[in-house]
């Protein structure tokens, strides 16, 4: 074994006044490193809406009825507290494993050399947007499961595995000058499923908050809509992203686009078969725990899928331009 560096004071403070900076300068990740850095932050967050969903779904959601503590007189769970205390204090519990992918997606970032701003930028994203969800999250069990902050807390979830999943994308490609791979009107169409795939989760959400799952056994304000009604809108959307989904997928053949956005906007179409099947069948057995479950996590990766196919519109490849290293950074930091 080598001798272990010795750390003078210079270090320490360096340390203590940038530690990312500090790290940067001694440790260069490899491009598979921050790449499978950048995916951790995307996996826990669709864990996180999953476990979120199943607190909802068992009637836990005041299964710890104050927050930040998990009552007023205990942090944690207590045994008194049962089974609806230890879902609700466990999905509480993984957003600190939520943070660290999330940290550990910034160092990794902020390590890579080339030095990738961009890269840096969108791991702190995640990060205030999940210690914005966090205190939506409070919020959500301070008004007693209110359904629209139940839905704002949802549409939060969507936020995050947007920006996480716009991350592990740019760690797998360069910094240079997007690309386009197809012309004007096949991106317009793109950008009209993404509006549309919006519009859908907005509107399974209202679904959701005017349904019977109300997320505790105790009395819970619902939306005063029917949710039948609002059911049935949710399917037109659907048929909608299905719809225009298949028109992409016709048109990228008939100009024989690239490979990439073929295969994306293929994923995109078998996924939303199968969510339309679950969602088809949890409709008509009147949504069964386990399917409405399910149906989240296929939200999940219909979601993902429609940044996917954003995203395999253009190519970025690497760049030539000198980017500020750690020392620069370093110096920012200390301004800022």
């Amino acid at each position: 074994m080598g001798r272990v560096p010795n750390v003078t004071r210079a270090d320490a403070v360096a340390a203590v006044r940038n530690p990312l900076a500090f790290i940067a300068e001694r440790w260069t990740p490899t491009r598979r490193t921050v790449q499978r850095a950048a995916l951790y932050p995307l996996v826990m967050s669709v864990v996180i809406v999953v476990t979120g969903g199943a607190v909802r779904l068992t009637g836990s959601g005041l299964g710890c009825p104050t927050w930040p503590k998990c009552t007023d007189d205990s942090l944690t769970a207590t045994g008194a507290m049962g089974f609806h205390g230890a879902i609700e204090f466990g999905n509480r519990m993984l957003t600190y494993v939520l943070c660290a992918a999330v940290g550990w997606a910034i160092i990794a970032a902020r390590a890579e050399k080339p030095y990738r701003r961009s890269l840096t930028r969108l791991g702190w994203a995640q990060f205030w947007l999940v210690m914005s969800n966090a205190v939506l999250g409070g919020i959500v069990v301070l008004v007693g499961l209110n359904p629209y902050t139940v839905a704002a807390h949802f549409l939060a979830a969507t936020a995050l595995l947007a920006v996480a999943a716009v991350m592990w994308q740019r760690a797998r490609e360069g910094d240079g000058e997007p690309r386009p791979l197809v012309g004007r009107p096949v991106q317009q169409l793109v950008w009209f499923l993404v509006v549309a795939s919006t519009l859908l989760i907005a509107v399974g959400t209202v679904v959701t908050g005017a349904g019977p799952h109300a997320g505790d056994s105790s009395e819970v304000e619902r939306m005063p809509l029917d949710w039948e009604t609002v059911a049935k809108l949710h399917a037109v959307l659907a048929w909608i992203v299905v719809t225009l989904t298949f028109a992409l997928w016709f048109i990228l053949k008939a100009v024989d686009a690239p490979k990439d956005p073929l295969d994306r906007t293929r994923d995109l179409f078998l996924v939303l078969l199968g969510q339309g099947v679950i969602g088809y069948v949890q409709y008509f057995t009147d949504l069964p725990e386990a399917l409405v479950g399910l149906h989240m996590f296929g939200s999940c990766l219909v979601w993902i899928a429609v940044l996917r196919v954003l995203l395999a519109l253009r190519e970025r490849p690497g760049t030539t331009i000198d980017l500020p290293g750690p020392a620069a950074e370093a110096t920012v930091g200390t301004r800022a």
